[in-house]
């Protein structure tokens, strides 16, 4: 069959039906044998070669031409249309009229509630939140600050402002450093200050040897017990002197404020065992000894790795200390912890700042939006403590702070500003049989227990110094900083 045939017939030849070849009506002579199919546009026709082939092994695909409905043909031919009023495929399954619309029908009218709650309740929870927010900045009052310190190390290490604190009994949680007041642990470095420990001669712990720092004048302390230690080894006295040397410096000579900022930007340490912080002290223990008057920590961490089930330098801690003696420490009350982001404070220079007022007093970091601690003067601090009317010893124990008037004493008194990295310690900062621990808090011999494991943890110290870009503090000058 040629194209011309083929189209000739297509335009309407007068070609058999489908019904007239159904029926046996005879061909006419010299004309093809076709019969109506399936043809290869889906037209209705089907070639002379594919017809042949529909025996045995034809195209087993073809659809009888039976089956074609005749709504599917010219009405006047009943040869489907392909000239210029040719008709387009349109489903016969679905007829018109029969889609059904159902945009169209009247809606439920309880179907109208589905949108109307969920908006009530968006509403509701904006409202609260925004409640929640107005309350927040309500309470928090503005103040004006006046700069005390700026303090970037472009001058060196200022001693007037700056005191390297010299004492080996470990401060008051019997830590295992000597802290110094020469450059081997306190330093300038690239700009930064670096306070760092290292460990001490180990010539020291193998014969008998005694550090006065009294006798040299060097302590900063009065008391003989910050001042003097001992190595013996003639008594069967396992004593021995601190095994590790590092710094402690405040800034109790030049600057200290009674309400206001205080922010220091700086990379903490990575070691075992190491326990850098940030914090403040009072500069006159107005209401007593410690924790009577109070100490407020903006930062404490530890040099263990993230595996630390305390936390290591992935975790710092923020916590206020104040009681009528240490027995009785409200700390616990006042102790919140934040992790860092993805990373640890080890890996990079962070902020940690304080924010602290007549009405409140929060530790952040990096942002004042990242609060860390956040405690609201809104009662006396006594009656938050709940103390006990006797101490372990059967004395009665005076309420020491509602006198004032002020709820938020003692933290209503100067206080000045403190960085060390110290190491070790016994009062429970490192958790006993956690992680090796090498030492036990109540063993006399905790110091030299660590010293003996100095090759499990010295390897550990790659990173053994607090690097301090900077310290900022600010007083409140609002004039209301004397209430």
């Amino acid at each position: 069959m040629d194209n011309g045939d083929y189209f000739g017939r297509t335009a309407g030849n007068n070609l058999p039906s489908m019904a007239s070849t159904a029926a046996g009506t005879p061909q006419r002579p010299g004309t093809p044998s076709e019969s109506v199919g399936r043809g290869p546009f889906g037209d209705g026709f089907e070639s002379q070669a594919s017809h042949r082939s529909s025996g045995p092994n034809g195209n087993p695909f073809i659809s009888p031409s039976v089956s074609r409905p005749a709504s599917s043909f010219d009405s006047a031919s009943g040869i489907g249309r392909f000239d210029g009023g040719q008709r387009y495929f349109h489903s016969r399954r679905v007829r018109k009229g029969e889609v059904e619309k159902p945009w169209t029908k009247q809606a439920d009218p309880k179907e109208k509630w589905v949108t109307i709650l969920p908006l009530i309740g968006i509403l509701i929870g904006l409202g609260i939140s925004g409640f929640l927010v107005w309350d927040g900045i309500r309470s928090v009052v503005k103040h004006n600050y006046c700069l005390v310190l700026e303090e970037n190390w472009d001058n060196g290490f200022n001693e007037k402002v700056w005191l390297k604190e010299v004492q080996v009994n470990g401060f008051g949680n019997n830590e295992f450093e000597q802290t110094t007041g020469g450059d081997q642990n306190v330093f300038i470095e690239n700009g930064n200050l670096m306070i760092k420990a290292i460990p001490q001669d180990d010539a020291l712990m193998q014969k008998n040897y005694k550090i006065d720092l009294l006798k040299d004048g060097t302590c900063t302390s009065k008391s003989p017990a910050a001042c003097i230690a001992y190595t013996n080894i003639t008594t069967g006295n396992s004593s021995i002197v601190p095994p590790v040397l590092s710094g402690r410096i405040n800034t109790k000579p030049g600057a200290a404020i009674k309400y206001g900022r205080v922010e220091v930007t700086a990379k903490l340490p990575a070691g075992d065992w190491l326990w850098p912080a940030i914090w403040m002290m009072p500069r006159d223990d107005a209401y007593g000894p410690w924790p009577a008057s109070g100490e407020i920590d903006l930062m404490e961490s530890r040099g263990n790795n993230y595996t630390y089930p305390q936390g290591g330098n992935n975790i710092m801690s923020s916590a206020l200390h104040w009681g009528p003696n240490p027995g009785n420490d409200g700390w616990w009350r006042t102790n919140v912890k934040r992790q860092s982001l993805h990373t640890t404070y080890a890996d990079g220079f962070n902020t940690f700042g304080i924010e602290w007022s007549q009405k409140y007093l929060f530790t952040y970091v990096n942002s004042r939006l990242l609060q860390v601690l956040y405690v609201n003067f809104d009662e006396p601090m006594w009656g938050r403590g709940n103390f006990p009317i006797l101490d372990n010893k059967g004395a009665r124990i005076n309420d020491i702070w509602s006198h004032t008037g002020r709820a938020q004493t003692p933290f209503d008194q100067p206080f000045f500003l403190i960085l060390n990295v110290g190491v070790g310690g016994t009062n429970g900062w490192f958790e006993d049989n956690v992680n090796g621990k090498p030492w036990l808090d109540s063993s006399p011999n905790a110091r030299k227990d660590f010293w003996q494991a100095k090759d499990r943890w010295f390897p550990t110290w790659t990173q053994p110094q607090m690097e301090v870009s900077k310290v900022m503090m600010w007083q409140q000058c609002d004039g209301n900083e004397d209430l």
